[in-house]
């Protein structure tokens, strides 16, 4: 029997492989959303709208299906019309161009494959483990997660508060860091952040130092840590905490995908608190996306003299974020008593804040492609446009229409085997 044209045997196999539990319960209806769930989370990008509505009011099997039988616009937006607000034909082509390029019927038998070589777990929303806040995310929530760690840290992130900053963290920004963090987790609580160095290297120190829970949201893959310079403390995470992320194995980390894996970091925990950061501080996101979830928002004040502290003066002038100070005014953000769950009561049981981000200027639906096509293209070797548009998850409409626009711009050149980003001058004299 096959399943999306693929060996039934093979899928289920490997579904089981990297499911929490070993999954020897599961019926061919469980492999098989997993299995859909798995190839949603690598044919679209992170934050795809109409993909999360595919897969909240169709299925993920039903709404795979209709991308592999090839659906027109107007039957797929009709479908997802039926059950809410109206999409329109043009919108929903779009999103069909954006995935197409990336239906390679063995690329999730891949990704399984990697997972289960690197003891990574897939997760979806029917595990008892999977982050209950996540669902908050509506549409843009993940189809599916890719986790490397402890069940006991999984739990933990329901205790969570993320702690995060600026990469270019001073003296003063590391050591409020690592009191924070050290002091969070003797009240308790795990400590979220995005593994980047700066801040948020620190707050997974200090809490591992501390032997408390920390999670590690990543914006690639479980199987290829990033920063490299990260590697030895990712490790650490792994064994006795968890690294979780919504792309799968051998997704590579781009610009866009940071942002959108701030997201996750801000929906997941508790309260967010923003200990250093500087005016555009990438920092600034998170705690945007924590303020349009509600998430209480925190930041700790520094000197008026740093540069390095004008974002979280910002926040606390601008966006009523709570100036905190020491780890028992966090702690006041997200009291543990309105935590949901512990370890062990899990064990025997259970928006749209990707456009919104405090502190930093919005976007317009170009600049967006603009930024996830120079992602895509290299400054190196040239690529087809069919290629770009394979790995920015963009229409190849899009693509075409983007390459020209930004070689007006004199950031890409055509070349006879394909495009290629322009180096800055920054780069060549490097």
């Amino acid at each position: 029997m096959t399943m999306f044209g693929l060996k039934e045997s093979e899928v289920a196999t490997l579904v089981r492989a990297v499911s929490v539990g070993g999954g020897e319960d599961f019926d061919r209806d469980a492999i098989e959303e997993r299995f859909a769930r798995a190839t949603w989370s690598g044919l679209a990008e992170p934050g795809d709208r109409l993909a999360g509505r595919a897969i909240q009011q169709l299925g993920a099997v039903r709404a795979l299906t209709a991308v592999v039988e090839h659906w027109d616009p107007e039957r797929f937006a009709a479908t997802l019309s039926a059950d809410g607000d109206a999409v329109g034909d043009d919108d929903m082509a779009q999103a069909i161009d954006r995935w197409m390029p990336r239906l390679k019927s063995n690329t999730a038998l891949i990704a399984l494959r990697q997972a289960a070589r690197f003891g990574a777990r897939l997760l979806t929303p029917d595990d008892t483990l999977w982050p209950s806040r996540l669902n908050d995310l509506d549409w843009h929530a993940p189809s599916a997660l890719w986790v490397r760690g402890t069940d006991e840290a999984l739990a933990g992130i329901e205790r969570g508060i993320a702690l995060v900053g600026a990469r270019a963290a001073t003296g003063y920004g590391e050591h409020i860091t690592m009191e924070a963090s050290a002091g969070l987790v003797d009240r308790g609580y795990t400590i979220v952040s995005g593994a980047a160095y700066g801040i948020d290297g620190m707050a997974h120190r200090a809490a591992l130092a501390s032997h408390g829970l920390t999670v590690a949201f990543l914006a690639g893959g479980v199987d290829r840590f990033y920063p490299s310079g990260h590697d030895a403390l990712l490790g650490r995470i792994v064994e006795n905490g968890v690294v979780i992320s919504e792309l799968p194995c051998g997704s590579p980390p781009t610009k866009w995908r940071f942002l959108q894996r701030n997201r996750l970091i801000a929906a997941a925990s508790m309260a967010t608190v923003v200990l250093e950061a500087g005016w555009r501080s990438g920092s600034l996101n998170t705690a945007g996306h924590a303020a349009t979830l509600g998430r209480p928002l925190g930041a700790v004040p520094g000197p008026v003299t740093s540069a390095a502290s004008a974002g979280c003066h910002r926040l606390i002038r601008d966006y009523d974020a709570v100036c905190v100070t020491n780890p028992d005014q966090m702690a006041e953000l997200a009291p543990l008593e309105h935590a949901l769950l512990t370890i062990d009561e899990v064990a025997g049981a259970e928006q749209s804040a990707a456009s919104s981000s405090a502190g930093s200027d919005s976007s317009s639906p170009r600049d967006t492609d603009a930024v996830r096509l120079l992602d895509a293209l290299s400054a190196r070797s040239a690529r087809s446009a069919d290629d770009v548009a394979a790995r920015s998850g963009l229409a190849i409409s899009t693509v075409r229409a983007q390459l020209g626009l930004l070689e007006l711009d004199g950031r890409v050149t055509e070349t006879e085997r394909g495009w290629k980003r322009v180096a800055s001058e920054r780069s060549r004299r490097a």
